[in-house]
């Protein structure tokens, strides 16, 4: 944690009692910060002052950039104390704040980012929202003292005008569009979706768009799912072009090299120069999506090496003493951006000696340099086997653990824990490797030892030996897929029971059963201005396609028709949004498509330590496609809990063998005790 050491000298303010590395961060500013809650909003009305809402996250450059310059200013802050009652948040314990000063950010200015800055009535309505300031005019942006002043004299002489504003924002944030949908959503929006989003592509390097260049995981993983769906020439070149992303991704700056793990994005279009911090949700999310695209694939090695490496990563760097991993690794070490990652020639020959000259070739490391002062970010320009140059990478991966490294961030987030178990699981299920199965199982029973309140709560953030902050959405909807992918895995049917937990959970505490509207904030959550929605994929999946999806794959196992129900509703909700930019929810997509295709259910019966039996699952879980499911029960058995004994009914072991049987709805195939017979396909054997 970037904390300054306990017997510090320095004085502190209230920031310094909370357990956030990015609150803690600020402890020592001279801006007299508050936790966001009701303390700070009762006094600002008390004291008759505006909020100043600033939301950052600890891995962000340029909300250090604004610290170093303007909050940790004395001048500037006494402005700021002044003006303002001054509130500190971190985004990633309070998605629900950042999701409400986004949202008005967006609508105010065309764009947001972070640090996210808002000005608000002592309410908490806000009346002007920015992104990063200057202490001192730069170009087009005024400075902060100067923004401080303005609205310091904006709130003292025109406070009907202010206060009229920040209504009209309000009823604006809240505000859904007028109409109804023309038709029901189904597959053929799946296909629209595709289509509008392969439109941003980058056919040259992957991707989509220009710089600055993002992996946007939830785009691939539905562009992976729609593959099911488009005619067969935009299948195949649409998978042409998400292999060429991975590879492109794997092979140049947003991949560590020596390290392993993905960075946040790229400042260019063809992936060369990242920003440096690296994010657990997006180390989940593309491992998961790599293994779905190496499971689909004819060749996967190139699509094999970056889940082994970002596995290891995330073991060496990223896991707790729990088994739980971390929120992020910041961009900056030691003052500067990247420093940490860059590299000279002179520094790679002193350490490689006579390898340094092959691989300065092979991964781009010039005099000139591609980064600042000379130094280069690696980059595989070769594109050799794997192997190559693997103990050159050594070497220099301990030579780099020698200097100082950027600062993690060591609290564990329940929605991005959920999508590394996930994505664990599916790793583990590509490559066979039980080892990355005990990762994620390791992971999950962390977030239900810790990270439950005593009423049975899902907590979002365990920091410091304690869990706080009531669960989101997200975090709901992200360990429900991950006890759904652990079963699936082979990880035991007691993740169909926690699975059955959270989904009620969301249903009880998030969810309008008669609308199908989904919250991000549960019903006994904290005072807001609003009660915020989730319905965009961004960074990490829309939290309400997220929970529809997983709520489909249980309801169909479990062969629930009210959570059914609920799903269809769900989708009818979201129906008018979802036909004017379909593009935008690839999430719920994903949800639409499964419903459209059905799930897929292979039943193995036999002894569960009969290699034969764990032969047929290994296979069923290589062929089925994610959303699908895996069941293994012994001969006779009862159906485990929270799987249909429909599944099981007529379903037995062939002369007492293991058998295995893939199921669509009522209709089932020929029994099979070859492995290599089983395929995801239904050949009609029985109904």
């Amino acid at each position: 944690m970037t904390t300054s050491p306990p017997d510090s000298d320095r004085p502190t303010n209230r920031l310094a009692a909370e357990t956030s590395a990015y609150l803690r961060q600020h402890q020592h500013n001279p801006v007299d910060w508050l936790p966001w809650g009701d303390e700070a909003l009762a006094r600002a009305k008390a004291e008759d002052k505006p909020l100043l809402v600033s939301i950052g996250y600890s891995a962000c450059h340029w909300c250090h950039v604004m610290e170093r310059e303007s909050f940790e200013n004395p001048e500037i802050a006494a402005r700021m104390n002044a003006a303002f009652v001054c509130v500190k948040v971190d985004r990633e314990e309070r998605p629900d704040v950042d999701q409400i000063y986004m949202d008005a950010a967006l609508k105010l200015n065309g764009q947001g980012g972070w640090p996210l800055n808002a000005i608000c009535t002592p309410d908490g309505r806000p009346f002007f929202v920015g992104t990063y300031f200057p202490p001192e005019p730069r170009g087009n942006m005024p400075s902060f003292p100067d923004v401080i002043e303005a609205l310091g004299t904006a709130w003292r002489d025109r406070r009907d005008e202010i206060l009229e504003n920040a209504g009209t924002i309000a009823e604006a944030l809240v505000a859904r569009p007028e109409g109804e949908a023309q038709e029901a959503i189904t597959e053929e929006h799946v296909v629209t979706a595709a289509r509008q989003i392969m439109r941003m592509a980058d056919a040259a390097h992957g991707g989509f768009g220009s710089a600055p260049k993002f992996p946007t995981p939830t785009n691939l993983e539905f562009l992976t799912a729609a593959l099911d769906f488009v005619p067969h020439e935009e299948a195949t070149s649409i998978a042409q072009f998400l292999s060429m992303t991975a590879r492109e991704m794997s092979r140049r700056g947003l991949y560590d090299h020596l390290g392993g793990g993905f960075h946040r994005y790229c400042v260019d279009g063809n992936w060369t120069i990242p920003h440096f911090e690296k994010m657990l949700y997006d180390q989940g999310q593309l491992l998961g999506w790599y293994a779905e695209l190496a499971r689909r694939a004819h060749e996967a090695g190139d699509l094999l090496w970056p889940v082994q490496e970002t596995v290891d990563y995330l073991r060496r760097e990223m896991r707790g003493e729990g088994g739980a991993f971390f929120a992020s690794q910041d961009a900056d070490s030691e003052g500067e951006e990247g420093r940490f990652f860059v590299w000279t020639p002179e520094q790679i020959n002193e350490i490689l000696a006579d390898d340094a000259d092959r691989f300065c070739t092979t991964y781009g490391v010039r005099l000139v340099g591609n980064f600042e002062n000379g130094t280069t970010h690696l980059v595989d320009e070769a594109r050799a086997a794997r192997e190559d140059l693997a103990g050159a990478r050594a070497t220099l991966l301990a030579a780099r653990q020698e200097r100082i490294a950027p600062a993690t961030d060591p609290k564990h987030v329940a929605a991005w824990n959920g999508y590394v178990i996930s994505g664990l699981a599916r790793a583990a299920m590509t490559t066979s490797n039980d080892a990355i199965l005990a990762d994620a199982a390791r992971a999950a029973e962390f977030v239900f030892a810790e990270m439950f309140d005593d009423e049975g709560r899902l907590l979002r953030v365990h920091d410091e030996g304690r869990a706080h902050v009531v669960g989101f959405l997200d975090d709901h909807a992200a360990m429900l897929g991950a006890c759904l992918d652990l079963q699936r895995a082979g990880a035991g049917h007691v993740w169909l029971v926690r699975a059955r937990e959270l989904a009620d959970a969301i249903l009880d505490r998030f969810a309008d059963t008669e609308t199908g509207a989904l919250y991000l904030t549960s019903i006994d959550g904290g005072r807001l201005i609003h009660r915020p929605r989730s319905d965009h994929d961004g960074a990490t999946p829309d939290a309400a396609g997220l929970a529809v999806l997983g709520l489909a794959r249980l309801a169909a196992l479990a062969d629930d028709a009210a959570i059914a129900a609920f799903v269809r509703r769900a989708i009818e909700e979201q129906a008018l949004l979802v036909e004017r930019a379909p593009q935008a929810f690839p999430t719920l997509l994903r949800a639409v498509a499964l419903r459209a295709r059905g799930t897929c259910v292979a039943v193995i019966v036999g002894p569960e330590d009969h290699p034969a039996t764990a032969a047929l699952a290994e296979r069923a879980r290589r062929v089925l496609r994610p959303e699908d499911a895996v069941v293994v029960a012994a001969p006779g058995a009862e159906a485990p809990p929270g799987i249909s004994a429909d599944w099981l009914r007529g379903r037995e072991s062939v002369d007492a063998r293991p058998t295995a049987y893939v199921c669509l709805g009522t209709l089932c195939s020929l029994p099979v005790q070859d492995p290599a017979e089983l395929v995801a396909e239904i050949v009609p054997g029985q109904g």
